[in-house]
């Protein structure tokens, strides 16, 4: 990773635990790893386990933030959660992925919080009903 793209990813990512907190949310962990998997924020929204992936680019990149979740980045973040559960053994506490964009303008970072991401892979279950896998 360059360094203008490391400043940016951690840029994006203190820009959203300030959005994130002045929505009333909680960060439990940040930057949270197990192995070679990684969430970069789990948080408490009420009695909801909310797992935060955030995407930072600059105006004018190839793909939007939102569209730089691959199906390949959308399998981790899944996998990483379910390690999270597993670890924290949190099988019992509702949960949800919600998504921050950062767009960088030059000036400034945009920020858009998506809550209730659906997540097009499953890496499948035996869990409880409200589990979104």
């Amino acid at each position: 990773m360059t360094d203008r793209r490391a400043l940016l990813g951690r840029a994006g990512e203190e820009a959203a635990v300030e959005l994130l907190e002045r929505a009333g949310m909680r960060i439990l962990v940040r930057n949270w790893r197990c192995g070679h998997l990684e969430l970069d924020m789990v948080c408490r929204d009420g009695r909801t386990l909310v797992f935060v992936e955030v995407r930072s680019r600059s105006r004018g990149g190839l793909v939007s933030p939102a569209e730089s979740l691959t199906p390949a980045k959308q399998r981790n973040f899944l996998r990483a959660a379910h390690a999270y559960l597993a670890a924290h053994d949190a099988w019992d506490a509702p949960c949800r992925f919600d998504l921050v964009c950062v767009v960088d303008t030059g000036t400034t970072l945009e920020l858009e919080h998506h809550r209730h991401v659906e997540l097009s892979e499953s890496v499948g279950g035996g869990n409880t009903s409200w589990q979104p896998w």
